[in-house]
């Protein structure tokens, strides 16, 4: 039998997602070695079953091999599910990723690769991954438009991108969804991009709602990461930072005990009462905490609790940076 989740729409659009989506980019990339791929088709089935609508993937989470995953994962389910996958890098066989593209030719050629890898006849939702300082803003979302008048494309999306970026694309075509990080431990789209996705009618997709494994709680100042995992080179993750981070783990921990709840459910029922079209996207691969995740769209925070977390949270200073910085170069702000 096939559980719900309460459904959200990604802003003024008519895409319509289950309120938790699942990241599918630790399943392949990023977080140390690649899974068991007969062990994350079951996740990715488990999933849907469990009433996740709404899956995120990349050609860079590989690169390729995860499009191919939830191609062959998801293809049972295809009407039923939301797939959104990314364009803008470009790859090469001895240094894998090799700098950005995003010249319409190139956005056309991965749609068409993404469309093979995924098993579908159409994407979802189509996110440029990082903004191309090289190619103008309205070229990108031009081809975009184009593959969407061919029916190859449903919805524009742009991930990192700045408040001038989203208005400038947007005005060429409508952009349905912003991917950006956003969480309790990185509030900064609250300045500027929040208000301007508000005004234009765009939804917002938060990544690493759950900084990227942090307000889980199981990670602390004593942590081993695998060598393959890039929070090695996070300064927020250097132990020194981690231990003086521990106070906001300490806080949700504290909060979640009382609502009978786990950290990871506060943090992400928090996000869900920011605005009713943000979709956070937190990634596992573990079924226990697929389900966990998925828990935290049956609570709700009363505006006593979201007092209470804002206040606390304020009296916190989170330490060191999100990114390296070569990485930060590539975020458009």
């Amino acid at each position: 039998m096939k559980h719900t989740i309460q459904k959200r729409k990604l802003g003024n659009s008519n895409l319509e997602v289950s309120a938790l989506g699942l990241s599918c980019m630790g399943m392949s990339y990023g977080y140390g070695p690649a899974h068991d791929k007969q062990q994350m088709i079951q996740l990715l089935r488990s999933a849907v079953e469990l009433g996740v609508t709404f899956f995120d993937t990349a050609e860079a989470y590989g690169p390729y091999i995860n499009e191919e995953l939830l191609g062959e994962a998801l293809a049972p389910f295809r009407s039923e599910v939301v797939i959104a996958t990314k364009f803008g890098f470009k790859f090469n066989a001895e240094a894998g990723q090799s700098g950005m593209d995003s010249r319409p030719e190139h956005i056309k050629a991965v749609a068409e690769a993404a469309l093979k890898r995924l098993k579908t006849d159409v994407i979802d939702l189509f996110y440029q991954h990082r903004v191309d300082p090289g190619v103008p803003i309205e070229d990108v979302a031009g081809a975009v438009k184009e593959l969407i008048q061919e029916g190859k494309v449903k919805h524009f999306g742009l991930s990192e991108a700045g408040a001038q970026t989203i208005r400038r694309a947007h005005a060429v075509q409508p952009v349905t969804a912003l991917q950006s990080e956003y969480s309790l431990w990185w509030r900064e789209p609250e300045k500027e991009i929040i208000p301007t996705l508000e005004e234009l009618g765009i939804g917002f997709v938060p990544f690493s709602p759950l900084g990227k494994g942090f307000l889980t709680g199981a990670i602390d100042a004593n942590t081993k990461f695998d060598s393959a995992d890039f929070r090695n080179v996070v300064p927020r993750f250097s132990e020194e930072n981690r231990k003086t981070n521990q106070a906001l783990v300490d806080l949700l921990g504290k909060i979640a005990q009382e609502r009978n709840a786990t950290s990871a459910q506060i943090a992400l029922a928090w996000l869900l009462a920011q605005k009713r079209w943000i979709v956070p996207i937190p990634g596992t691969t573990k079924l226990n905490r697929l389900q966990e995740n998925i828990g935290a769209a049956a609570i709700t925070l009363t505006d006593d609790d979201l007092k209470e977390i804002n206040t606390a949270v304020s009296n916190i200073e989170v330490q060191g940076d999100r990114y390296p910085a070569h990485l930060q170069k590539r975020v458009d702000r």
